[in-house]
């Protein structure tokens, strides 16, 4: 039989991945504890989930400002440390390999998480988006700007945050640099209308990340650090594709080349943006030719599609979200051409283990 390409082998710097399915950063809502750490039973659903070639953890925030929904893990306390070394060990024991997706929401929280308190953001623009809190679904509020030195003061954080990740035992980790959330906030002027240095032009607007990078080298070989990127997110978090998104993104991606990262992450677009004046509509596509390194691709990927982008050298790597949670063995499945099970959506943010780490392998389907 022919081997599949996501199957195959592939060196990732200097991590050897057993294959090329990744296991994409998911909000999973289960460190419902006073210290907002990870638990055994985070533990017990990343170790089933082992086989992936690599797991990147859900989205874990550097500081407590960095919140933004109920129940998500930290990695700035030795609490949350401990937490993530219980599920780093339980990976390893299975062989696996697992990054830690290191995360601020910036203007995508709610007052309720900071005693009252705006949440941050570049500038004072309201996203109009919906915020997770502990009394359910809110509107987001008018963020309040960062002064100058505390945004050097989160590019501290994320520094601090990657030493934790080390300490906990993870492999490596991945700036969550997409989706809306405050790094990408920077990167859009529907976000970011500030003047001195971290606004204005496109290379003023990347700096909050380059800046970041630069930190992180003192901690962590930056050959263990990946970035995700969402170039042509449009109507989610707040941000709008405009005339300058996509050369702002060129921009970062062609200097993310002087940086020997493990990886590029890239989303292809979460909603069609065809019709959506300066949008990229496939993102691998365009962005292929302007990286050098290891891209991993993202968003709506079957099997065979997931295959095929391989096989036309878009992507080295695929990052399965949604068919992870209830098909922890997905890498057999794709090995067996077996059916997938369906997950339940009304259990993804639930709390317990109910829809977390109840779902069979392959195996025990077979073997009942």
């Amino acid at each position: 039989m022919e081997k599949q390409p996501l199957l195959t082998s592939y060196q990732l710097g200097s991590l050897t991945l057993k294959n090329r399915v990744v296991m994409a950063p998911m909000t999973r809502s289960r460190a419902d504890n006073p210290e907002n750490a990870a638990t055994a039973l985070a533990a017990q659903y990343y170790a089933q989930r082992a086989s992936a070639g690599l797991i990147i953890s859900e989205g874990t925030q550097v500081s407590p400002q960095g919140v933004g929904y109920i129940n998500t893990p930290g990695i700035y306390s030795e609490a949350q440390v401990k937490g993530w070394q219980q599920v780093t060990e339980a990976v390893h024991a299975k062989d696996g390999k697992i990054f830690a997706q290191l995360w601020h929401v910036g203007r995508i929280s709610h007052p309720d998480f900071h005693n009252g308190e705006l949440p941050v953001a570049p500038s004072a623009i309201n996203p109009n988006d919906k915020s997770f809190t502990p009394l359910g679904f809110k509107d987001t509020v008018t963020p309040r700007a960062l002064e100058t030195h505390e945004v050097q003061a989160i590019v501290q954080d994320f520094k601090k945050a990657a030493a934790n990740a080390l300490k906990a035992g993870f492999d490596g980790v991945e700036l969550h640099a997409s989706n809306g959330y405050l790094i990408q906030q920077f990167f859009n002027k529907v976000s970011n209308q500030r003047t001195e240095q971290y606004g204005g032009s496109i290379e003023n607007r990347a700096r909050f990340l380059f800046e970041i990078l630069d930190a992180l080298k003192e901690v962590i070989d930056l050959n263990l650090v990946g970035v995700r990127l969402n170039p042509s997110l449009h109507g989610l978090s707040g941000i709008t594709v405009d005339e300058e998104t996509i050369p702002t993104f060129e921009y970062i991606v062609k200097r993310l080349n002087e940086y020997n990262l493990a990886y590029l992450h890239l989303s292809e677009p979460f909603v069609p943006v065809d019709n959506v004046p300066h949008a990229v509509a496939e993102v691998a596509k365009h962005f292929r030719p302007l990286y050098t390194g290891t891209l991993i691709i993202n968003k709506g990927f079957s099997q065979e599609t997931g295959n095929q982008i391989i096989t036309e050298g878009l992507a080295d790597l695929v990052s399965f979200g949604v068919p992870f949670i209830s098909n922890p063995d997905l890498p057999e499945r794709f090995a067996q051409k077996a059916e997938l099970s369906a997950p339940d959506k009304n259990t993804f943010y639930t709390g317990g283990a109910k829809g977390y780490v109840d779902y069979p392998a392959l195996a025990e389907i077979e073997a009942s």
